[in-house]
């Protein structure tokens, strides 16, 4: 049977990307054909500097751009092609040369310095399809799916609205083949009926009229947001819904840093990808660890029909 063929775009090169790739190249080979989304030029430069060899069966497929890989540095030309490889991985699945993409770590600051208006890789999937893209994060014990993502802390009340929370809550459940999610609050002891904040009974609304609708009890909350992800509650709940970013990242984080990913949901391609940063303290000194770009790669396969 043949294997899937998964398009790697190769994120920030001043980063680990690149590393990660190398180092996993043989491992992954068992999984999938991937196709690295990279010129020989900026490959050879980048296998130099980490003093490794480039396999012979390193399928690479060209993205133009020559500039010099200046290690642990943020920089323009370092996001451009960031970008220029991930659009190519994109296009690639659009043409069904590849069934996924798995995507390695961009820099904000260096797509920002690039000219790029979009804040990361899901913000440009969102705009590129004209589709709500949902950013799912976590491994096999535990997702995190979150209701906002990369917006600041003070304008998160005031997207927690009935309708949009109605729509994503949809989204998720057409996206998963799950029988139970945790929907956390927003506020300290979810509001408590009202004292500490009125936005959960935008979320409990939401939450009744989607199970309403599936016929099923699939969403439980408002659950008190800082005993959500205590062992005892997630023996009852492997995927939870946070309002926003650190709400669900933080425990996720703390809990299965090394062995999580990212997952983008409700587009027409499949998308996965690191759940880490560029790393540039460790990047091209060896020490980049690959777990979870393996999982990630697993992750893209068995979201393959």
């Amino acid at each position: 049977m043949n294997k899937p063929r998964i398009a790697v775009s190769v994120g920030d090169l001043n980063g680990v990307g690149v590393e990660i790739a190398l180092k996993s190249h043989a491992e992954v080979c068992q999984l999938c054909e991937p196709i690295y989304c990279i010129n020989s030029h900026m490959l050879e430069q980048s296998a130099k500097l980490l003093n490794v060899e480039i396999p012979k069966d390193f399928d690479i497929w060209h993205v133009d751009g020559e500039f010099e890989i200046k290690p642990r540095h943020v920089d323009m030309a370092c996001g451009k092609y960031s970008y220029d490889s991930f659009m190519s991985a994109i296009k690639l699945c659009e043409d069904d040369k590849a069934q996924a993409v798995v995507t390695m770590p961009i820099h904000k600051e260096a797509w920002k310095l690039a000219g790029l208006e979009f804040v990361g890789h899901t913000d440009l999937l969102r705009q590129h399809f004209k589709k709500d893209a949902i950013m799912m994060l976590g491994c096999e014990e535990m997702f995190v799916a979150l209701y906002t993502e990369h917006i600041p802390l003070k304008e998160v009340a005031s997207t927690i609205e009935v309708g949009k929370l109605t729509t994503f809550l949809l989204d998720l459940y057409t996206c998963l083949d799950v029988q139970k999610v945790a929907v956390l609050g927003l506020n300290p002891h979810a509001g408590d009926n009202g004292v500490l904040g009125d936005e959960e009974k935008e979320i409990e609304s939401a939450i009744k009229y989607v199970n309403e609708k599936i016929g099923k009890e699939i969403f439980k909350g408002p659950i008190v947001p800082d005993i959500a992800f205590t062992p005892h509650a997630r023996k009852n709940y492997k995927h939870f819904v946070a309002m926003y970013h650190d709400q669900g990242l933080a425990p996720l984080k703390a809990l299965y840093f090394d062995e999580s990913i990212n997952i983008s949901l409700n587009l027409p391609i499949i998308r996965t990808s690191v759940d880490h940063g560029t790393a540039y303290d460790i990047a091209y000194k060896g020490e980049a660890k690959t777990l979870s770009y393996i999982n990630a790669v697993k992750s893209a396969i068995s979201f393959i029909k």
